[in-house]
C-alpha cells in the first residue's frame, strides 16, 4: 500500500512539474526583421517516439513536444541571435526594476530605417502546472511598449492582464478572473515604470498565496539556462563550484571519462578571493546558470589527473585542449539541471555553438544522453556539425535552418517544412542545397 502511495505521489509531482516550451517568436531584433517562430511542436506520424514528450494539460489536448532542436545555417545567418533573443527576453522578465537610466538590451533590425524606433517583439507559449499560457512583450531601449499575459484553462483563452503604451501613458486591461482585487491592481500599476514590467512588479509586491501571476512568471524568469557565449566562459564558475563541492569535480571527471576523455579526477582550489586579499567590497556575481554565487575576481588552481597504460600524471587546466575546457564549462549547466530538485528547476537549456572545439561524436553522445534522460527538460542549440544529420539520432522536425534573405534578414525554417521523406539522407540533401541555409562561397 505504501509503495502504491509513493508511486502516486511521484506521478502527481511529475505532472505538476511538467513545464515545457511550446514555441518562441521574435521580430525586429538584431538580424531578425519579420516574425520568426521556433516551434517545439512535434510533427505527426514521425518515428523516434523517445524524442518527444506527451504533454499533460488539464482539459486540453496538446500535440507532442520535442525534447531537442538543432539549428543550422551559415555564419551571420542569425542562429546566435535566436538564442540571444530568448536570453534577453528572460533577463528582462527576471530583472528587478532598476534605474530609469539603464537601457533595455534590445537592438532593432538595422537595414530598415522604418524599424529603427519600433519595438522588438517577443512572444512565448509554454506549459506550467498542467496549464497553457502565452506571454507577449514589446520593448525599445527606453521603455516597455506592451506586455500581455493570457491563460488557457481547459483550452479557453482567458486574459489575465494587458498593458499597452498609448504614446502618452499606459493603458491597462485586467481580466475578470485576475486575483488580488482592483485596489491591489492599482498599487501594482503605480509601482510600474516605463523601464519595469507590470508582471515583475506584481509578483515582487504580493504575498506567496497569490499564484496566478507568480507561476507563469517563474517559468518566464527562471526556466532557462542560456549559454550564448563560448562554453569556456563557464570554466571559472565551474571551478568555483568544484572548489566548494569536490563531489562536483568527481561527477565531471566520471562524465568526461564516459565520453572518452581520459580523466580520472579533477581538483580545484581557490587561491585568492574577495575575502583573501581581494577587494572586500567587490560585488559577488551569480553565474546565472544555477543560482550559486562566485566572485569574478577569484582565481583557482585546478588540476586534472590523466590515466594511461603507462600510469597517471597531473596537468593544469591551462594545459588542456580547447575541447576539454569547453566540456568542463558545458558540464556546469548540464549537471546543475540534473541536480536541481527545487520547485522551480531549470527546464530549458539553450546553447550557442554547442560543437565549439568538440569532436562530432562527442556532440552526438551529449545529445543522446539528453534524449535518454527521464527528466522533462528540453535542449535547443546551434551548430555546424552535420554529423548529427547522418547519425539518425534526431527526427526531420528536430532540424531547423537559418538563412539571410536579400534584405539581410534572418529566415528560420524547419527541415520538415521541405518536401521529403522520413528516412532520407538529411546530411546529403542539406549539402545539395535542398533545404537551403548553405553559405554562398565565391571562388577566385
Amino acid at each position: 500500500m505504501c509503495l502504491s502511495s509513493c508511486k502516486m505521489t511521484k506521478l502527481m509531482h511529475e505532472k505538476r512539474s511538467f513545464r515545457m516550451l511550446i514555441e518562441f517568436s521574435v521580430s525586429n531584433f538584431r538580424s531578425i526583421r519579420e516574425r520568426q517562430t521556433l516551434s517545439m511542436v512535434a510533427a505527426a506520424r514521425l518515428r523516434k517516439r523517445e524524442n518527444i514528450f506527451i504533454p499533460d494539460v488539464l482539459g486540453e489536448k496538446i500535440p507532442a513536444l520535442l525534447k531537442v532542436v538543432a539549428i543550422y545555417g551559415p555564419n551571420a545567418s542569425g542562429k546566435s541571435n535566436l538564442i540571444k533573443a530568448f536570453e534577453v527576453f528572460e533577463r528582462v522578465v527576471s530583472s528587478r526594476p532598476t534605474s530609469d537610466k539603464q537601457e533595455f538590451p534590445v537592438d532593432a533590425f538595422r537595414f530598415d530605417a522604418e524599424l529603427a524606433n519600433k519595438p522588438s517583439d517577443f512572444e512565448v507559449h509554454f506549459i506550467i502546472h498542467r496549464q497553457r499560457y502565452s506571454f507577449e512583450l514589446s520593448l525599445t531601449r527606453d521603455r516597455v511598449h506592451k506586455e500581455r499575459l493570457t491563460a488557457f484553462p481547459k483550452g479557453k483563452s482567458q486574459l489575465l492582464y494587458s498593458r499597452v503604451h498609448s504614446g502618452v501613458g499606459d493603458v491597462y486591461e485586467f481580466g475578470g478572473a485576475l486575483e488580488g482585487g482592483s485596489a491591489l491592481h492599482e498599487v501594482w500599476k503605480s509601482l510600474t515604470s516605463a523601464k519595469s514590467l507590470f508582471l515583475t512588479q506584481a509578483v515582487l509586491n504580493s504575498n506567496e498565496e497569490l499564484k496566478q501571476l507568480r507561476l507563469p512568471w517563474q517559468w518566464l524568469a527562471k526556466s532557462a539556462m542560456n549559454v550564448s557565449d563560448s562554453m569556456r566562459f563557464l570554466m571559472k564558475p565551474a571551478q568555483a563550484l568544484m572548489a566548494e563541492m569536490p563531489e562536483f569535480g568527481k561527477m565531471i571527471s566520471e562524465w568526461l571519462s564516459s565520453i572518452d576523455v581520459p580523466i580520472d579526477g579533477i581538483q580545484s582550489k581557490r587561491l585568492r578571493g574577495s575575502d583573501e586579499g581581494g577587494d572586500s567590497n567587490a560585488e559577488s556575481e551569480t553565474s546565472g546558470k544555477g543560482g550559486f554565487k562566485y566572485n569574478p575576481k577569484d582565481s583557482f588552481e585546478t588540476t586534472l589527473t590523466h590515466v594511461t597504460s603507462l600510469g597517471s600524471a597531473e596537468f593544469e587546466l591551462k594545459d588542456e585542449s580547447d575541447g576539454t575546457r569547453s566540456l568542463i564549462g558545458f558540464a556546469l549547466p548540464w549537471f546543475l539541471m540534473e541536480m536541481d530538485k527545487s520547485s522551480q528547476p531549470k527546464l530549458l537549456m539553450m546553447v550557442d555553438e554547442m560543437d565549439s572545439s568538440l569532436h562530432p561524436k562527442i556532440v552526438e553522445v551529449l545529445v543522446s544522453k539528453f534524449l535518454s534522460s527521464k527528466l522533462h527538460r528540453q535542449l535547443i542549440f546551434t551548430t555546424h556539425d552535420t554529423h548529427l544529420m547522418d547519425s539518425k539520432l534526431l527526427r526531420r522536425d528536430q532540424f531547423w535552418i537559418t538563412e539571410r534573405d536579400g534584405n539581410g534578414a534572418t529566415q528560420l525554417r524547419s527541415i520538415h517544412d521541405f518536401e521529403g521523406r522520413e528516412g532520407e539522407d538529411i546530411e546529403k540533401r542539406y549539402y545539395e542545397g535542398r533545404y537551403r541555409g548553405l553559405p554562398i562561397v565565391h571562388q577566385g
